[in-house]
């Protein structure tokens, strides 16, 4: 059986003559994650549109588990969870109505939801009214539902944007979770330190193209052109180095004094990557 649950390739979209994505293309693997990453109006909502079967691209090819996107039909989400900026919550249902209902359209045991509120800690909240939640406690009831049938693929749209840095490492706590259970994961966000801590790939995309594609590190250590080190001395001082013989023995010497604090290679993050590759930030 095929561990490749996701590709597409050379996949364009052009709404009235304005090009939002020029023939970009990835795969996604069983238990891996896939960041795509950049800013607003880039691509990313519209390239989940295409995969999950809600936009037909206007060139180019894309399969999910097999099956083609434009032959996609209501089969297709028995295996498919997806979380987007538009997915919402019923308010005057409470937390475990909520899911009770998708329950039942799912064909998922009523049994697993008391586990399920347990794991996204809402238990304790699930008699209360969903427009009672916080934003935090909201996007993690909708990233419940989204799991509720246990996916193969899960759609993930700026998952964690507006989120308290609590929440968001839940979240991430979650996400992880599941990829180790097998589960392949698509991941749009802004965030690129977000995508480096949870990626096995990421595509960053600007203007509609993939500028960079591969493992964050990997990209990252690519962009390394200038070797650089920052040694913090333990009175305090700091020292950025180029790579070179006359900084190994500068270093070679504080090591031999044990005046060495910390000591780190500068190597750009994805930010500055993005930031090099297209000449804008992320904002």
């Amino acid at each position: 059986m095929s561990t490749e649950y996701l590709s597409f390739h050379h996949l364009s979209k052009t709404f009235q003559k304005d090009p939002v994505l020029k023939d970009i293309s990835a795969t996604l693997e069983r238990g891996h994650i896939l960041g795509f990453l950049g800013p607003s109006g880039a691509g990313k909502t519209t390239t989940i549109k295409i995969l999950t079967g809600q936009l037909r691209p206007s060139s180019g090819e894309a399969y999910v588990l097999g099956k083609h996107c434009q032959d996609i039909d209501e089969s297709i989400y028995e295996q498919i969870g997806i979380v987007t900026d538009e997915s919402g919550v019923y308010e005057r249902l409470s937390v475990y109505d909520n899911l009770k209902y998708f329950a039942r359209l799912l064909n998922v045991p009523l049994s697993n939801i008391p586990t399920l509120l347990n794991r996204i800690g809402l238990y304790e909240h699930r008699k209360k009214a969903a427009a009672k939640l916080s934003k935090g406690q909201t996007q993690r009831l909708i990233l419940a539902r989204a799991i509720l049938h246990r996916p193969r693929v899960l759609f993930l749209d700026e998952p964690t944007s507006g989120l308290d840095p609590a929440t968001s490492m839940e979240i991430h706590k979650m996400l992880l979770e599941l990829k180790d259970a097998g589960m392949a994961i698509f991941l749009t966000t802004h965030n690129m330190e977000e995508a480096a801590k949870l990626c096995d790939n990421v595509a960053l995309l600007n203007e509609g193209i993939i500028v960079e594609y591969g493992n964050p590190k990997d990209i990252c250590l690519r962009h390394n052109i200038h070797k650089r080190y920052r040694v913090r001395l333990h009175d305090g001082s700091i020292h950025e180095l180029a790579q070179s013989e006359e900084s190994a023995r500068a270093i070679a010497n504080w090591l031999a004094q044990d005046q060495i604090e910390t000591i780190h290679s500068c190597e750009p993050t994805l930010e500055t990557v993005f930031l090099s590759a297209t000449g804008r930030s992320l904002s």
